[in-house]
């Protein structure tokens, strides 16, 4: 294909500040479809980009056939926008979470694979660059073996993040299934795994609704996890750290301990235990306040136009989300839960 013809599902904010310019940018894509139920918002994008204006996707699935969709769309829609794109013959990128639950996300890489087509999750904590350089120095060996870690994602909640504020699905239940865990922590549980290399065998998690007035939905999680190498750490979620986003991660290694995202300008700092300190700027993680290129749509072109995997494979948003579904059933019976099982 000469270029990619690319529909755009869901224009909300994370369309409005990663999804959208990030495809615009890109000189392989024609952005030929917007939906979104506020058919204004669809039509203020196709205004800017070309493209037509739906606001339902089975309409333009039909009329437009799109070579890819973006799948950015409150989370209890992931699935069925997902499964309807691959049924049409499009390769499909979905936000995370992938799906509400674990049988969801199978039938959508069954999809995926009964047409051929590419399914990749918004997953993108792996692209962020202190993640990047953290992910080379484990595989330096300089640091040994990870021994245990703490990893933590919390920001004031989608109300300032939302295009709809305070009134935003992410607050409904109904719609968007999980909060933080669903929004926040499951970057976290895709990160631990990919930087370890491991699996989460098992979990424990305190999952609750602290201060988000009004919604169902939680606002804060902490979580015991052990890895099936043994690895032993926390996993932290929260939409009340409300003096500012902390996402970062420490891992606890044999010979030293390395940070990510701890300090401001030197985003991974590697201590070792002979006492050198090793400092790296490679460039910031991106957050609500400052948008950098989320790598992710980069990615998933990349696997469209040299018909590749995805960096972050329907198994992965699987196995990422499973992670999380199983926090809520630890915190329902109160006991750990074995992730595989």
């Amino acid at each position: 294909m000469s270029r990619v013809r690319v529909a755009v599902i869901g224009c909300g904010s994370i369309s409005k500040y990663r999804h959208i310019p990030e495809y615009a940018a890109h000189a392989d894509v024609e952005l030929v479809a917007f939906v979104d139920p506020i058919i204004e918002r669809a039509e203020e994008y196709a205004a800017k980009h070309g493209g037509k204006a739906f606001s339902d996707y089975e309409t333009m699935l039909a009329e437009v056939k799109p070579d890819a969709v973006s799948v950015c769309t409150p989370n209890a829609f992931h699935a069925p926008m997902s499964i309807a794109a691959a049924n049409a013959g499009a390769h499909v990128l979905v936000e995370k979470p992938m799906a509400a639950t674990d049988a969801e996300a199978e039938a959508m890489i069954q999809a995926a694979k009964s047409n051929g087509v590419n399914l990749m999750v918004g997953h993108n904590q792996r692209f962020m660059p202190p993640h990047v350089k953290a992910k080379q120095i484990l595989e330096s060996g300089i640091l040994g073996k990870v021994l245990t870690f703490r990893t933590s994602f919390g920001h004031p909640g989608p109300d300032a993040w939302s295009i709809d504020g305070a009134s935003s699905w992410f607050f409904r239940k109904d719609e968007a299934i999980m909060g933080a865990m669903g929004d926040l922590g499951v970057h976290k549980s895709d990160l631990i795994r990919w930087l370890l290399n491991d699996e989460v065998a098992e979990i424990a998690a305190l999952v609750g609704t602290l201060d988000k007035k009004g919604t169902a939905v939680d606002d804060n999680a902490s979580c015991v996890l052990r890895m099936e190498s043994g690895v032993i750490g926390t996993l932290v979620a929260s939409w009340t750290y409300y003096r500012g986003e902390d996402n970062s991660t420490i891992l606890w290694c044999e010979n030293g301990v390395m940070k990510i995202g701890t300090h401001p300008d030197d985003q991974v700092i590697v201590e070792l235990r002979n006492g050198s300190v090793e400092k790296h700027k490679v460039g910031a993680i991106s957050t609500n306040d400052k948008q950098e290129s989320s790598g992710v749509v980069d990615a998933f072109l990349t696997s469209i136009l040299t018909k590749s995997t995805p960096a972050v494979s329907g198994e992965d948003g699987r196995k990422s989300l499973k992670v999380i579904l199983c926090a809520f059933e630890s915190q329902a019976t109160g006991q750990f839960i074995k992730v595989n099982n």
